[in-house]
């Protein structure tokens, strides 16, 4: 089987457009999450968001005319593959283009479309529904705009698996290549969804952090006051390749995918398993694909959603997955800062990992000033710490039971 790396990466978070912007300001401890500016929330129980504000899809070669056809999910698909194209130096031409894929997932899609145009409806009738409604909302077309604006002929999809389709997708592409069904995958996830809908329709099932008059401080993973998630948004977008390929063009190497779980609860629509089960097998399945022992793994970016359930199960599942070896590793969950992004979190978290792994961080996990009891393993709280990481993993988890988890090794 071929040997997978990672050439390019692409970021947009509420800390910031840019990659570089973005993880300059997680490795700082900053917050990006704020009171909502998109819409007005005098009448929601939830104000506060992670909101990407400085974002100009025209910066990144989409034209005005265009940008009402696109949902906000696909304009940030676009503009993090460009990032990462040009990160990685990789282009894609009648060459190459059949055997470059694309799969950039959402777990929602262009649900302020859909929210928009149903307005229209009712306000101004049928006939007043956009032609554009339906290719700009559903789920696949980030991917399939990816796909059209850069040329990439290769396979093309979109993975819906809610909170963990970034993840899912990133796995998915290592496999495509490592198989050598394609040689170079543009992948990762995508979200925009906070929105007036999305937002109320998460507070209904009281998922989401009420903590208002703080917003800095509400995503708080890991804590004994936790109290619900923080909505986010953006886009992380990875260029993986075959080794011998990326080599022959001189490509910079962050670092090597080796590793790939993929699992189902079968227990609950939104609840993770007790214990972590399904998650337990996940971590193990992407050990055994990549020939990992337990001590060799030197960071998890975990999902750690700061929600009650999602933080003590996934502890578990650390515990059950790595035994002892649990103990010796950094863990960390970055959404503190940057919110949770749903399907984009998997590709945002995975980006992440690749930068952690190049650089030798360990990126903290922030507002981790009043520490659960009940988990007891070394979170990183609240500072940046350096450590040379063998092997990093990365893990999602969404609602309907899916498990995703991801390895990567530093590149020798």
């Amino acid at each position: 089987m071929r040997r997978v790396v990672v050439t390019g990466v692409g970021l947009i978070t509420s800390l910031g457009t840019g990659t570089e912007k973005s993880w300059e300001a997680i490795k700082a401890g900053k917050c990006g999450i704020k009171e909502i500016e998109s819409f007005d929330t005098t009448d929601s129980a939830v104000k506060i968001a992670g909101e990407v504000t400085d974002f100009d899809p025209t910066e990144f070669g989409i034209e005005k005319k265009e940008v009402k056809k696109l949902a906000r999910n696909t304009q940030f698909a676009i503009a993090a593959t460009k990032m990462a194209l040009e990160d990685s130096g990789l282009v894609i031409d009648e060459k190459n283009a059949t055997k470059v894929g694309t799969i950039v997932s959402s777990g929602i899609g262009g649900i302020e479309i859909f929210e928009e145009q149903y307005g229209t409806m009712l306000e101004k009738g049928t006939r007043r529904i956009s032609p554009f409604t339906i290719p700009a909302m559903i789920n696949n077309m980030a991917s399939g705009n990816v796909g059209i604006y850069f040329g990439a002929k290769g396979p093309n999809k979109a993975v819906v698996t809610a909170c963990a389709a970034g993840t899912h997708s990133i796995g998915d592409s290592y496999e495509m290549i490592k198989s050598g069904r394609t040689d170079a995958m543009i992948t990762g996830g995508t979200e925009a969804c906070i929105t007036k809908f999305a937002i109320n329709a998460f507070a209904n099932m009281k998922a989401l952090s009420t903590r208002n008059d703080a917003p800095e401080k509400a995503s708080r993973p890991f804590t004994a006051d936790r109290d619900g998630f923080v909505m986010g948004e953006g886009a992380g977008v990875l260029i993986l390749e075959e080794l011998e390929s990326a080599k022959a063009r001189g490509a910079k190497i962050y670092a090597e995918v080796v590793g790939y779980g993929e699992t189902c609860d079968a227990y609950h629509i939104t609840s993770p398993a007790e214990g972590g089960e399904g998650a337990v097998r996940a971590f193990v399945m992407a050990m055994e694909e990549g020939n990992i022992k337990p001590e060799e793994v030197g960071y998890i970016n975990a999902h750690g959603t700061s929600t009650p359930a999602n933080d003590r199960n996934e502890t578990a599942a650390i515990k059950g997955a790595f035994g002892d070896a649990a103990y010796t590793m950094n863990v960390s969950s970055t959404k503190g800062a940057t919110g949770h992004g749903l399907g984009a979190a998997g590709g945002i978290e995975g980006v992440i990992l690749a930068l952690s792994i190049a650089e030798g961080v360990i990126p903290p996990t922030i507002n981790l000033d009043n520490p659960d009891p009940a988990l007891d393993l070394n979170y990183t709280p609240n500072e940046m710490v350096k450590r040379e990481i063998e092997v990093g993993m990365s893990s999602s988890l969404g609602f309907g039971g899916h498990n995703a988890v991801i390895a990567m090794r530093k590149y020798k």
